[in-house]
C-alpha cells in the first residue's frame, strides 16, 4: 500500500533536520518512527513474554550523553546538587510561589 502524506514546511524542515541529526533520510527516519510508534500501540495489549527482562522493554530508550556535546566544557548538572535545590528553593520563596 502506498500513502501520500502532504507535510507543512515547518514539519518538513524539522523532518530533514531530525533525520540529518541521525545521520539517514528523511523516509527511513519518518518510517522508523512510525514503526517505533504505532507497533507499540498494537502491541500493547499482547502482555510480554515472562522471559522478558526490563532491560528488553527499555533498551530502545536507555542511552548515555554526554552534556558536553551541547554545552561548552559540560554541563555539570551531577554538581552541588543540595546548593542549586537549595537555591531554587529559596528563589520560589522569595517569589511567593511556596
Amino acid at each position: 500500500m502506498t500513502m501520500t502524506i502532504t507535510l507543512t514546511p515547518e514539519i518538513e524542515n524539522a523532518l530533514a533536520a531530525c533525520a540529518s541529526r541521525e545521520g539517514t533520510t528523511p523516509e527511513k527516519f519518518v518510517l522508523e518512527t512510525l514503526r517505533k510508534r504505532l507497533l507499540s500501540y498494537v502491541t500493547a495489549s499482547v502482555p510480554p513474554p515472562e522471559n522478558m527482562t526490563l532491560h528488553d522493554l527499555l533498551k530502545d530508550y536507555i542511552g548515555v550523553m554526554s552534556s558536553s556535546e551541547y554545552v561548552p566544557g559540560g554541563a555539570r548538572m551531577s554538581e552541588n546538587t543540595g546548593k542549586k535545590f537549595a537555591a531554587g528553593m529559596r528563589r520560589n520563596q522569595e517569589q511567593g510561589r511556596l
